[in-house]
């Protein structure tokens, strides 16, 4: 071999062991990216439309149960997909917590969401990342704001319940422990106003509003004596009994839930708290007047949010069925 060929062949080796270092830098420490599976499955986005339209149209309440799992999912542990794992004899996983026993909802259309997408590219889409595109859809499909999503998350192979109990925000939080629930995550007042504005569409349940409408004087007397109809003073009488978290257009996502709560018709005590004198009345009143700004932040908000500790790169697994680790 002459000496050129020898200095040829060394630099050829010498790019490709480079070459393999960043992909395995880029692997240690991969980054969330819109275009994360542009090559590896190009039918993922409308796959998971199709199946989520489908599922709307059936019930228009299932686009706000959908974006609440992803929210329950980010705020224990991150965005990891651990929210959908079942309980077994050996495993405790978070469905029985207490902020979803009896509340969360939509695994069945995540799992049809995951085995339509394992049809067109297996083994390659997680079910965190597939709980993020839902969430973005359902908030679209029914009339609100869109953006792009981030992808490359992994799913979590634990769980965990009391981190599920204690760090999803309680109906009866107030103004400062709301905020510290969020920043404690790196999410912004700002921030916890808008993703709160999620609350215009979907329905709460009687157990989780009846200290409100009975106990609380920064209520609308009339809206109060309505919500009372359905939901009877007794604990235990008529809990699972539903209402809707925004009154005026509870099926359409719009800024409606802000002007709910400066006429102090707000269904849940926390969401109240972010009008009711204090340091978020401001940001209530700007929405309330201006859609285009609450869209705005509130795409921003789920962006932030869905960054909340992804587990990337070689962490975690991508699960061949949600409800369980492979």
């Amino acid at each position: 071999m002459s000496a050129a060929s020898v200095r040829a062949h060394l630099s050829h080796s010498a790019s490709a062991i480079f070459t393999l270092l960043v992909l395995m830098l880029g692997s240690a420490n991969a980054t969330l990216s819109t275009n994360f599976y542009s090559i590896s499955c190009p039918k993922l986005f409308e796959t998971v439309k199709c199946t989520v339209e489908s599922a709307i149209s059936k019930e228009a309440r299932m686009g706000a149960s959908l974006l609440r799992l992803f929210f329950h999912d980010c705020f224990v542990n991150g965005c990891d997909g651990s929210v959908l794992l079942d309980d077994t004899s050996s495993f405790t996983g978070e469905k029985n917590a207490g902020p979803n026993k009896n509340s969360a909802r939509g695994f069945e259309v995540i799992d049809k969401i995951k085995l339509a997408v394992e049809k067109v590219c297996p083994g390659v889409v997680s079910c965190a990342d597939i709980l993020a595109i839902t969430a973005r859809d359902s908030v679209a499909i029914l009339g609100g704001p869109t953006w792009d999503v981030k992808l490359g998350r992994r799913d979590s192979r634990t769980a965990s319940q009391s981190a599920a109990n204690n760090g999803i925000p309680a109906p009866s939080s107030n103004l400062n422990q709301l905020i510290s629930k969020f920043s404690a995550l790196g999410l912004s007042t700002t921030d916890l106003v808008a993703l709160s504005g999620g609350h215009t569409i979907g329905q709460a349940r009687c157990t989780n509003f009846r200290g409100r409408i009975y106990n609380e004087s920064n209520i609308d007397s009339t809206f109060a004596r309505m919500r009372q109809s359905r939901c009877p003073k007794a604990s235990g009488s008529g809990d699972n009994n539903l209402a809707p978290l925004d009154l005026a257009t509870p099926t359409f996502f719009d800024n409606h839930y802000f002007k709910n709560l400066i006429e102090k018709k707000g269904l849940i005590h926390s969401d109240q708290q972010l009008f009711n004198g204090g340091s978020t009345d401001s940001i209530v009143r700007g929405y309330s007047s201006n859609p285009s700004s609450f869209f705005s932040d509130f795409a921003t908000a789920m962006i932030k949010m869905g960054d909340i500790s992804p587990l990337t790169g070689s962490k975690g697994e991508i699960r061949k069925n949600c409800r369980r680790v492979n």
